[in-house]
């Protein structure tokens, strides 16, 4: 992936935020809820919003799931 938005951080860390991802895309934030620090960390990398307080992909996180 040439512009990889985890590229910044460890490998751990960069696991676990895809991770989160795959859980606010598949709506499973009821059994893995988003802690604000991933869920900050997403947002300024502009791979996720909040919409009606719930987080959901912009089309650049679904895009970096994709590949």
């Amino acid at each position: 992936m040439a512009n990889n938005p985890f590229a910044d951080f460890s490998l751990e860390r960069a696991i676990g935020l895809r991770w989160t991802l795959r859980d606010i895309q598949a709506r499973r934030l009821k059994l893995s809820p988003v802690s604000d620090e991933d869920l900050r960390v997403l947002t300024e990398l502009g791979l996720v919003e909040l919409h009606d307080e719930e987080p959901v992909l912009t089309e650049a996180g679904a895009a970096v799931l994709n590949d």
